[in-house]
This record gives C-alpha cells, sequence and structure tokens, in this order.
C-alpha cells in the first residue's frame, strides 16, 4: 500500500508540468494538489516522504530541460548527467516535503485551507533565497493563462500560488469531511457553489485595468541571431556571429530602438571597443538606440558581467553633442542574479576542475548592484532582466521607476535545445506583464523572442531555431498595480497572521 501511495505522489507531481507551457493545461494543477492533499490526510504514510516523492515527479518533469544542458554542453558521462539532475530535482522536492510535513503534523485539518499557503509561502521563499534561489516552477505560473490570472496585478504569481493551495485544500475538505456525513449530493453541491464563486469573482476583478496604454507609441525591432550554442565562445566565429547580427539589423534602423539578446557580441568588451564604436555611431547615424547583451571583462580587477548596454540615440531629442560611446560608459546593466553553476560556483575552489560543466566558458561573473538605473535608449527607458532574473518579481519590482516605460528581459536559450525550458521562460516572463502592468519585450538567440502586452497575452513572437527579426508598435502605459505598489508584503501580514492562529489553536 506505502509503495501505491508513493506511486500516485509521483505521478501527481509530473502532472504538474502538463499545466505549465507549452502544454498550459492550467486546470490539472488544482486537480492534482486536491488528490495529493486528501491522500495526505487520509494516509498514515510519512507526510515528508510523500511530500518528497510528489516533489521529485513535479520537478523530475518540469525541469527535465537542465539535463539537454548539462548532457550535451557539460561534457560529462550520461550516468554522471543523470545523477546531477536527480540530486538538483532531490534537493527542489525538500521544499514541498517540509510544507506538507509541518502541515499535517501541527496543523488541525479544518485549518489546512489557510495554513498550509502560510507554510508555502516562507518554504518558497527559502527556495527562492538560498544559494541566489531557485524558484522555478511555482505553482502560480500554472495559471498565467488561467481565470486566475486576474489576481496577478493584485497579489502576484506568489499569491496566486497561495491562493491554489487554499482552494485545493479547502476541496479536499469538502470532499473528505462530507462524503462521509453527507454522501455525494452534498459535497457536489458545495464543490461548484465553491468553484463558480471563485471563478466569479476572478471575471470580475479582470474587468479592472489597472494599468492603460498611452498614444505614443515606440516602434521597436527585436533581432534574433540563432547562433549555435556550441559555437558562441569559439574565437574564430567573433567576426562571423557580430556581422550576422550588423546584417539582420541593415533593414531595420528606421526603428526607435533595436534589441539584440544576451552576449549577442561575443567578444570581451575591452577587446571589442572598435566594434562598438562603430556600432555606436551607425545607431547615432540613423537617431536610432540599440540595446546589447555583451560580457565585460576588467583585466585589472579579473571581474566579469553579464551586461546589457545601450548605444546610438540614447535621449529622445538627437543632438550633435551627446557623448559617443566609451569603455565603461553609464548606459548600461550588469546582471545580479547569477545562475548557479552557469554563472557562478558554488564552492569555487573546491569543486571548479572537477568535471568539464564546472568550467564552462563565463562560468564565474561578478554581481551587478540588486538595483540599478533603467536603460535609456531614445528616450525610452527599459527596467531589465538578464535571463534567469526575470523568474524574480522582487528584483525586477525593485528596479522599477515612475519613467520606466517597459521592461525588457534578453536570454540565450540555446542551452536547452528543443525542451519545454524556454517555453516556461517564456510563461514566466508573460506574468511580470501581468503583474506589473507593464509590456514586457523578450530577445533571445533562438526563441522564444516575443512581445508580451500588459494582459500578460504574447502579442508576436519569431520562430524557434531560424534567424529572425520582429518588430512592432508598442505603447507605454499610465498608472500602476497594486501589486507594484506593495509587492509580497500584504503575503507576508497574511502569513504571520495565519501562522499565528495556526499554532495557538493546534487541536
Amino acid at each position: 500500500m506505502k509503495h501505491f501511495e508513493r506511486l500516485i505522489s509521483l505521478l501527481l507531481g509530473a502532472s504538474l508540468t502538463l499545466a505549465y507551457a507549452p502544454f498550459s493545461y492550467w486546470f490539472i494543477a488544482p486537480v492534482a494538489l486536491t488528490t495529493q492533499l486528501i491522500l495526505l490526510k487520509r494516509t498514515q504514510h510519512s507526510a515528508f516522504t510523500l511530500g518528497w516523492v510528489f516533489g521529485i515527479g513535479w520537478f523530475g518533469a518540469g525541469i527535465s530541460w537542465v539535463h539537454v544542458s548539462i548532457s550535451q554542453f557539460g561534457g560529462i558521462p550520461l550516468i554522471a548527467s543523470v545523477a546531477m539532475m536527480l540530486t538538483l530535482c532531490g534537493y527542489l522536492a525538500l521544499y514541498p516535503a517540509i510544507a506538507f510535513y509541518v502541515t499535517r503534523k501541527y496543523v488541525n485539518p479544518n485549518h489546512w485551507y489557510w495554513s498550509l499557503p502560510a507554510i508555502w509561502f516562507i518554504t518558497e521563499w527559502i527556495r527562492g533565497w538560498f544559494l541566489t534561489g531557485f524558484p522555478w516552477l511555482s505553482l502560480g505560473y500554472t495559471q498565467t493563462l488561467s481565470p486566475l490570472n486576474a489576481w496577478a496585478p493584485l497579489i502576484g504569481e506568489t499569491g496566486i500560488s497561495l491562493l491554489l493551495l487554499g482552494i485545493s485544500a479547502f476541496l479536499c475538505s469538502v470532499v473528505t469531511t462530507n462524503r462521509i456525513t453527507a454522501g455525494l449530493k452534498k459535497p457536489a453541491f458545495t464543490l461548484f457553489v465553491s468553484v463558480s464563486l471563485i471563478f466569479g469573482l476572478s471575471t470580475l476583478i479582470k474587468q479592472v485595468h489597472w494599468t492603460q496604454p498611452t498614444k505614443e507609441k515606440t516602434r521597436i525591432t527585436m533581432v534574433q541571431g540563432n547562433i549555435k550554442q556550441a559555437l558562441r565562445w569559439v574565437p574564430e566565429q567573433d567576426l562571423p556571429t557580430m556581422n550576422k547580427y550588423l546584417s539582420l539589423t541593415e533593414a531595420h534602423w528606421d526603428a526607435d530602438v533595436v534589441i539584440w539578446p544576451e552576449a549577442a557580441i561575443p567578444r570581451l568588451e575591452p577587446l571589442a571597443k572598435t566594434y562598438l564604436e562603430n556600432l555606436d555611431a551607425l545607431a547615432k547615424e540613423h537617431n536610432t538606440g540599440l540595446i546589447t547583451g555583451i560580457v565585460n571583462y576588467n583585466f585589472e580587477t579579473r571581474d566579469a558581467y553579464n551586461t546589457l548596454m545601450t548605444l546610438g540615440q540614447a535621449d529622445s531629442a538627437p543632438s550633435q553633442d551627446e557623448g559617443a560611446y566609451f569603455y565603461g560608459h553609464p548606459n548600461r546593466y550588469e546582471k545580479h542574479h547569477l545562475l548557479p553553476i552557469g554563472e557562478f560556483i558554488p564552492l569555487e575552489s573546491w569543486i571548479r576542475g572537477l568535471a568539464p560543466i564546472f568550467d564552462l566558458p563565463m562560468s564565474s561573473f561578478s554581481r551587478g548592484d540588486y538595483v540599478q538605473a533603467n536603460l535609456e535608449a531614445n528616450g525610452i527607458y527599459f527596467a531589465p532582466a538578464i535571463c534567469f532574473e526575470i523568474a524574480f518579481p522582487d528584483q525586477i519590482r525593485a528596479n522599477l521607476n515612475h519613467h520606466t516605460n517597459f521592461i525588457i528581459t534578453v536570454s540565450n536559450d540555446a542551452w536547452f535545445g528543443r525542451s519545454h525550458g524556454p517555453h516556461q521562460h517564456l510563461e514566466i516572463a508573460q506574468m511580470r506583464a501581468l503583474e506589473f502592468g507593464l509590456p514586457v519585450i523578450r530577445a533571445t538567440n533562438n526563441g522564444i523572442t516575443a512581445f508580451i502586452n500588459t494582459n500578460g497575452r504574447v502579442q508576436a513572437q519569431a520562430p524557434q531555431f531560424e534567424d529572425a527579426t520582429l518588430t512592432q508598435s508598442i505603447a507605454s502605459t499610465t498608472g500602476t498595480t497594486p501589486y507594484r505598489a506593495l509587492g509580497n508584503f500584504p503575503l507576508w501580514i497574511f502569513s504571520v497572521i495565519a501562522l499565528f492562529f495556526t499554532f495557538r489553536h493546534r487541536q
């Protein structure tokens, strides 16, 4: 029986993958969570074990794309890459295991629907913080295209996660309590009324437009170079890559802003000064602002930064006196949230050299500041996030100013091949648009390059794995969302109050 329950938990966790992009069957999430909670409430099996097995299924299937980068570019044997993948999933599975264990051991079963969300909030906060954090596959992303996405401008993706858990715990309570006392009719009626109220309220909230588009539009072109990952850091490919981006841009100098993706220029900034000066002059000649990714390496301090910088026209009013590009010019952003293994090596002095994956090109970056100035291009202000950083709403929120026009996120998802990783990455960007009521512009090396509107919908996208350019005229917005103003502060207040009453009324 115990083995059967573990198998059920594993399958329930794995089924959550279908609720995320590219599948987006959002209804699977509340069904899987409710079923898991019913199992936890009725079984005598260890809640920690069932929670951990659930987590193994959840993350094992959900981030299976990590294995693509480890096996194809990590340079280690298949068995070792599988072991690393299982280790990562085993670690991430600890968080739902702890949340389920604490809930069943210390919380009155009648209080799960408000206690579990509070406990989950704490464990997920730790997951998003420890070792710089890995908040991928947070539950709220499963509802990016569901009616519950109406709550994003109010309580963010994190709040939707808690709402989803609260709904699931309530449904679990209805099923496990009323089925025994009143047969099937009363639970069915209660479920129907509850679900109708939840989605009815979501529909009403969706009628509120927290931000409104202005009449002013910005013509933006994104360039997708489609450079193979194996060629990105080959020195002989530097010039062909840079020329390819120039060639793809040639027909689009009429745009207000041109955007190249993360590390589009593969040559270190000090070694690319001549190219950057010429590119800066070319963009200025056309009164165009150009934003590009590049790696800055300071040969004196030996600090390396994953950088996003603006070249060409910065201010909206062209000026002959405007300064040209120079090394270290301030109109730039340096990545703060670094990806473990990919951009920094934990315990570097111990494990670097143990395997090729720990010695990949560009795997030892320095951190930029948590709060930095927006990039300005042609008088337009962009709040930037490089790759992984788009998964950290607190950081995005900290970098939004009163003059911010758009959120820009650049990435290189070539590491993950034809997996569902890039689709999940796009989904995360869609949630940021919903939370902050701002358009999100996502430029990538090989897809998915896309313009996302304030409703979290993809307005236009380029095909994956192709050389492409994508142009749209995007309106700025006025107004703000409650989540942009308050962040997770209301969720902290809720969690503190809920946990206070949880442990005061344990019986």
